[in-house]
């Protein structure tokens, strides 16, 4: 369970996976990120040409971007890992106390180096397409309306966003749509709201784009922003009362896959004197309260 104690080593060699599997989902959303936007936006991409209406070509990037939030949440890993795959939601759970301070420092270290190694494989398959202005490593950036609506709208989206989260964590008939929720999230953000803050809602993503552009203006924007938003959430969550908090640290908790945070192991079953035994879960929280 998340209040037990790891060290670094015994943790990294028990939940290496869980890490690994962060990492690869942040680093798959952002090759989708950056293959989608070239195709769309890059100027001597023919799609480029065949949609000549921006709002259009964003809608486009904000549907398959929510598809793609989606089939990470719901793949194995994502469901083995939790799919956090942004710090600023993993540092929601870790206040809550559904995930330990350990796994969730490893955890935001993955999501950095995962999104960092998505935009680098991206650069290396389609080279200035996807470097050059206007797609740009795919950055985010404050729109026209300025920092102050910037920040205010990555506050908003990230508020909602981790709102819904809790919301539907704490209701066994909603827990399961959970993924196509974020992802209808997702992709009505990128659409209606990118324009004014560049839509990020994830330090690691802006930071992965930032890195090999060397673009840190504002960055901290998109630090600082997702955590007080998410964090707001919580508060919001606690105050209105909105459902329990026996959920765990997961997006999608299925019991057939392991869970680090609260202890829950599959049914397994053995062969033993001829017939099948299925072995007792270990007792505790399961997430699925």
């Amino acid at each position: 369970m998340a209040g037990s104690r790891l060290t670094p080593d015994e943790a990294m060699r028990k939940h290496w996976p869980e890490y690994l599997m962060e990492a690869w989902g942040l680093g798959t959303f952002m090759v989708s990120a950056g293959l989608v936007t070239t195709l769309l936006e890059y100027p001597n991409s023919p799609v480029h040409h065949a949609i000549a209406d921006p709002d259009l070509r964003r809608a486009l990037i904000g549907v398959a971007m929510g598809l793609t939030a989606i089939a990470i949440i719901y793949s194995p890993w994502g469901k083995q890992c939790g799919a956090h795959i942004n710090p600023a939601v993993t540092l929601t759970f870790l206040r809550l106390g559904k995930i330990r301070a350990i796994d969730a420092a490893f955890y935001i270290a993955a999501q950095f180096l995962g999104g960092a190694l998505g935009v680098a494989l991206v650069w290396v398959i389609l080279g200035s397409a996807f470097a050059d202005p206007p797609v740009d490593f795919v950055n985010t950036r404050p729109g026209v309306a300025g920092l102050i609506v910037a920040y205010l709208v990555e506050v908003a989206m990230a508020l909602g966003l981790m709102l819904m989260v809790l919301t539907a964590l704490a209701s066994m008939r909603l827990m399961r749509f959970i993924g196509l929720f974020a992802g209808l999230m997702v992709a009505t953000y990128i659409a209606v709201l990118g324009p004014f803050s560049g839509m990020s809602i994830n330090p690691a993503r802006s930071f992965a784009s930032a890195l090999p552009s060397q673009y840190w203006e504002n960055l901290w924007l998109y630090f600082t922003a997702p955590v007080i938003g998410m964090q707001l959430a919580v508060s919001i969550f606690r105050l209105a009362e909105l459902g329990h908090e026996r959920f765990c640290a997961k997006l999608i908790h299925d019991d057939a896959y392991r869970c680090i945070h609260c202890g829950h192991e599959p049914a397994k079953q053995s062969v033993e004197s001829g017939s099948l035994i299925e072995t007792a879960r270990p007792q505790g929280q399961t997430g699925r309260s």
